[in-house]
Formats: C-alpha cells, structure tokens, sequence
C-alpha cells in the first residue's frame, strides 16, 4: 500500500538583512507512491513560499477546496514559541490534505517545492518550460547535491559511475532559492522542536 510521510519541524530564524528576519521550516518527506521521484527529501521553506504553492494549485484546480494554511497574523511573533509551533503544526496539516488528493498530485509545482530548493520564481520557469532542465532533471539534481540518506548514499556507492555523471551542477542551470539554507536532514522521523 502507498504511503507519503510528511514531516513539517526544525523551525530556524533566517536573516535577510539587518532588519528583517523571517522562520523557514524544514519539510521531510518519505514515500513509497509512484507520484514522487524521490522516495525520500528534504527541503526548507518558509511561509510565504507556502502561500504561493496555495496560490498555484488553487489556481490549476479550481473545482477542488483546498485546505487553508495557518492564518497570518498581524500578532505572529517569531520569538514565541507558541506561535512558531502553531504555525508548524498548520503547515503540516496542510501539506498533509494537499498530499492526499491524486488531482493536486499531478501538480508539477508541488513536487518541486517538495523536492527541490528552487525559488518560486524558478519553479513557475521550470514548470512553464523555460529553462533547460525538466521538473524530474530539478528533482534529481537537488537530490545528488544534497544527499543525507543513508539508504541512497549506498545507493549511489552502487552507482558511481552514474552519479558522477551527473553531477554537472554547474552546466544544469539549476539555481536554488535565495532562501535555501543547506537542511541537516535526518532519517529519523522523530521531531526536534522544542
């Protein structure tokens, strides 16, 4: 039977400047559906990124009431960790409706925010056809650059030579998001919020 694992913790205070800072949330996935190109993944994304991904599949599934994210409050306060958790949880629990649903499933910018660090902008690029690499090129890529499985890295012990190949990053084209923030991701389903 096929199951996707969706994991929203390990909130992280990010700085843009010296004025404005913002928490980006680290969203662990592991599956056995044959809707995902990677079984296991890990990215970092933060609110506003999330709002967009709303935005996106609200739009290509007009027929379908998509679950709400957690409100945004003029009263979050990113040192509260009530508020931080709360917010945690509520991206979770949306993440974990959207992933239920076959129809949003097929929507290739979900699994490029899932699996990938790419910026919103380039995953509408990448989506759209505009840039020279695939949405599974992206998802592969993301993955050989940023491998923390155990099981895979055996994986590719087995397959050196493959891997090798295409580890060209800088040929790819692929740019992560401003935003990314290289994820200590772990195996371990178990959550390390405090």
């Amino acid at each position: 039977q096929e199951f996707v694992t969706v994991l929203v913790r390990d909130p992280r205070t990010q700085k843009e400047d010296s004025w404005h800072s913002y928490i980006d949330y680290e969203i662990f996935i592991h599956t056995n559906s044959m809707c995902f190109t990677r079984k296991t993944s890990c990215v970092r994304r933060r609110f506003r990124e999330f709002v967009w991904l709303r935005q996106r599949l609200q739009s290509n599934a007009v027929l379908i009431q998509l679950p709400e994210l957690p409100s945004k409050t003029p009263f979050f306060n990113m040192n509260n960790p009530h508020h931080v958790d709360h917010r945690r949880q509520g991206l979770q629990e949306f993440l974990e409706k959207i992933l239920q649903d076959t129809l949003l499933l097929s929507d290739s910018r979900l699994h490029l925010f899932l699996q990938t660090q790419l910026s919103t902008e380039d995953m509408e690029a990448c989506v759209s056809g505009q840039t020279k690499y695939s949405v599974a090129d992206a998802i592969h890529e993301f993955a050989s650059l940023n491998r923390r499985f155990p099981i895979e890295d055996e994986e590719r012990k087995k397959g050196k030579n493959d891997a090798d190949s295409d580890s060209e990053s800088s040929s790819s084209g692929l740019r992560p998001s401003d935003d990314s923030i290289s994820c200590g991701c772990k195996a371990s389903p178990a959550s390390e919020e405090s």
